[in-house]
């Protein structure tokens, strides 16, 4: 026998034998057991935040997994981990991939935790797995594709995480799945249809999404479904008509997509074990379906902000168990004293919560019997309607109201002093009606008010003292009233009042209480038009978070303070038609959120300020100032430069001292010796705007004998305009024939717009400085000319 014979023998009978006993052993070693498992939740752990207390604490290496939290192990199996539930614990951390080793893993659930990362593609191996549940935590990232993996699962849910994913195509490998609710996640793409496959389903749950596309016709082959929530979603189309078949559905909820199309008129007899039926916020039209008031059981009905027309069909009171009636915002009629008499129908409703009939075109009187409305309704909306009479002293009734919106109509009468009653009241809105009397002294005990606007009504008397005790109050609107006398020092102290006090357009009068100081937490406050009086107090400073302050069209006096400047996010201030006097102060220049500033009618004097938003002209209104004076930049308007002589007594322009390329460009005052002025650069931008697009200059040789350029486009203004526009503009083709297309379909279009910018050049280079347009309005013109035009050529271009 050779060398290598007896090596292959020995090798054959010694090495082998040896080689088997080892590998035998390791492959022992890694084969799935209780130890194994218990490696694999140590490593679980070991992924988790460790800041004390631990709540997996019990989690020890030197004890049985089987006793510890949250841990379940089956005797029939060896002691292996069949269960694992950690729902609730406040767990923080990413979730290990050695989770994939716990291989007779049954239920895995850790909802309402913290949970971050990913979910580990490891999950795929856990085949025995029937109920996988990660919801409510902060998983991202993307789906993994090993979840389809998981045929045994009756129950995945990963609803409220930060999951950006497409749902699987081939998610119908789940052929045993009952439930599956991925909603309030960032899911994009379309529904698969192959959803329709698993016959199995039960809840289908995608609220809250991005999804996009149609809704597969597929999903109407699902006949055990009872639960189909697709809300908030980009979903477009008709419904399928199939999924009107599906008569198990117990909760159908398509709100806040853009769904369209009519409902069946038989919708609740075709789906008789409705209890929710959703379907707000999209584009659906027809009429109500009566049917759906012969649901005997059902718990709610939501078809706000629709195009659905018609009345109210009968039937309300069949409803026993209803708890929410929203048909807001549609298009639903009533007509004579009775046309909302269906409200009285729902007395029969005892659980009602909610009743939402605001924005439609319900036309009557409120019934008496609307005191007789469920005892736990909380949130009444009856705003926006055609409702006439007066608001009857029955609501008082209501004794669990948070919310009552009565608001533009055309109610008549005075505040029923039976609303005091209404001691759970939050939020009560009354705007726009025709509402007359004082504010009753029973308001006093509506303690846990945080919103009131009584805005645009006749109410009268005075403001009370009462609204002092508002201790929870956010905003408070007044306005439009004929409310007098001095404006209470108590509501001032309200220092939760956050959004805004408005109490403009009334009649009162007293100074402006130092106590404003005390709202510190005020966005928005409105005193304009009144008869208050008095110097602006200095802790107004203190009004740190304040943006909006108008107080137009009084009498305050005396100079406008310089702490204003110390109101630091300060974007809107309007103090126009006051006796303010003195000086501008120049700190309102650093206020760098200021964008709108009028401080016109008053009695200003001095020098206007050049920093911030005095840079902005279409931003700071000035008028009515006689004694003001803005170094004038005239130059802004292709002028030359022009030395300016000062004297003890005025400020002129020497004609001597024009150069060349300014004449005609100068407004004709300062000719008189009259000083520089916005006026005057508003004269200086008029003539540059007729000369672009006239193309003639003001010193053209044809303006002769007393003609000049403005002269000569009010001669032809407006039925002539054509003959003094640049030829050039007149035959200019866009290079993608977008004007074109609008000309032939409106030839005037563009020369309406030529001449809208015509009359403003005019109206600019008006012979007195009085009569000349505000730069404001210059703006706004030419913008809103512009957008004519182009809005005009976009339309035409996109069809």
């Amino acid at each position: 026998m050779g060398f290598y014979s007896q090596l292959v023998s020995h090798f054959a009978l010694f090495i082998i034998p040896i080689l088997i006993r080892f590998l035998s052993f390791h492959v022992e070693s890694f084969t799935p057991n209780i130890t194994t498992d218990k490696e694999a939740l140590i490593s679980f752990k070991s992924q988790l935040s460790n800041d004390p207390p631990h709540p997996l604490s019990s989690w020890d290496q030197n004890s049985s997994p089987c006793n510890w939290t949250g841990v379940f192990c089956n005797n029939l199996h060896d002691n292996r981990v069949v269960a694992l539930n950690l729902s609730g614990l406040g767990l923080s951390g990413h979730i290990s991939a050695y989770i994939g080793n716990l291989s007779f893993l049954d239920s895995l659930q850790l909802q309402n935790n913290q949970l971050t990362g990913v979910i580990p593609d490891q999950i795929g191996n856990l085949i025995r797995l029937r109920v996988l549940n990660m919801s409510s935590n902060r998983i991202q990232g993307i789906l993994p594709s090993t979840i389809t993996h998981l045929t045994e699962l009756h129950v995945l849910d990963l609803s409220s995480n930060n999951i950006i994913s497409q749902i699987p195509t081939d998610i119908d490998l789940l052929t045993k799945l009952q439930v599956l609710k991925l909603g309030k996640n960032n899911l994009y793409g379309t529904i698969p249809p192959s959803l329709g496959n698993i016959s199995t389903l039960t809840n289908i749950s995608f609220g809250t999404n991005s999804l996009s596309g149609m809704i597969p016709i597929d999903l109407g082959r699902l006949k055990n479904l009872v639960e189909l929530d697709l809300t908030i979603n980009n979903l477009t189309g008709t419904v399928p008509p199939s999924l009107y078949n599906l008569s198990s559905l117990i909760n159908f909820a398509l709100a806040a997509n853009d769904l369209w199309g009519e409902f069946p008129e038989d919708v609740g007899d075709r789906l008789p074990k409705l209890l929710v039926f959703d379907m707000c916020i999209n584009r659906f039209k027809g009429r109500i379906p009566g049917s759906l008031h012969n649901l005997t059981n059902i718990r709610v009905i939501r078809m706000g902000h629709n195009l659905l027309n018609g009345t109210v069909p009968p039937g309300l009171g069949n409803l026993p168990f209803l708890q929410m009636y929203n048909i807001r915002f549609n298009k639903i009629v009533s007509s004579g004293d009775r046309g909302l008499e269906f409200l009285s129908a729902l007395t029969n409703s005892t659980r009602l919560r909610r009743l939402a009939i605001d924005g439609n075109q319900l036309e009557g009187v409120i019934p008496e019997k609307i005191g007789n409305l469920s005892k736990v309704l909380s949130l009444l909306y009856m705003g926006q309607n055609k409702i006439y009479g007066t608001i009857p002293a029955s609501i008082g009734q209501l004794s669990s109201l948070r919310l009552l919106n009565l608001s533009f109509n055309s109610i008549s009468g005075g505040i029923p002093s039976e609303l005091g009653k209404l001691q759970e009241l939050q939020e009560l809105h009354l705007a726009g009606n025709q509402i007359s009397g004082s504010i009753p002294k029973s308001f006093s005990s509506l303690r846990k008010l945080i919103r009131i606007n009584l805005s645009g009504n006749e109410i009268s008397g005075k403001i009370p003292v009462s609204f002092g005790n508002f201790e929870n109050l956010l905003s408070l609107d007044l306005s439009n009233n004929k409310l007098k006398g001095r404006i209470p020092k108590e509501i001032l102290h309200l220092s939760t009042l956050s959004s805004a006090l408005n109490l403009s357009k009334n009649f009162l009068s007293g100074s402006l209480p130092d106590e404003i100081g005390s709202l510190v937490s005020v966005t928005t406050m409105d005193f304009s038009d009144n008869h208050l009086s008095g110097k602006l107090p200095s802790s107004i400073k203190y009004c740190l978070s304040l943006e909006t302050l108008f107080l137009a069209r009084n009498m305050f006096s005396g100079s406008i303070p310089q702490i204003l400047a110390q109101v630091r996010g300060l974007v809107n201030l309007d103090l126009s038609s006051n006796n303010f006097s003195g000086i501008i102060p120049v700190e309102l220049g650093n206020l760098k959120a200021l964008q709108f500033l009028n401080l016109s009618y008053n009695d200003l004097e001095g020098e206007i300020p050049s920093a911030g938003v005095f840079q902005n002209l279409s931003a700071v209104h000035l008028e009515g100032n006689k004694k003001l004076y803005m170094t004038a930049k005239i130059g802004d308007f292709g002028l030359a430069r022009m030395l300016i002589e000062r004297s003890s007594d005025q400020v002129s322009i020497s004609s001597t001292h024009v150069l060349r390329g300014s004449i005609g460009y100068i407004p004709p005052e300062y000719g008189w010796g009259e000083k520089p002025s916005i006026a005057g650069d508003i004269y200086s931008f008029g003539i540059v705007l007729l000369e672009l697009f006239t193309g003639k200059s003001p010193t053209n040789n044809s303006f002769t004998g007393g003609i000049n350029l403005t002269s000569w486009v009010k001669s032809a203004f407006p039925q002539k305009v054509e003959q003094v526009i640049d030829p050039q503009l007149l035959t200019y083709e866009d290079s993608d024939a977008i004007y074109d297309h609008v000309n032939a379909k409106n030839p005037n279009l563009q020369l309406d717009c030529l001449s809208t910018i015509l009359q403003v050049g005019l109206s600019c280079t008006a012979d007195f400085p009085h009569e000349r347009i505000c730069i404001r309005d210059v703006v706004r013109k030419l913008e809103a000319s512009k957008e004519i035009l182009l809005k005009a050529a976009k339309i035409h271009y996109e069809v």
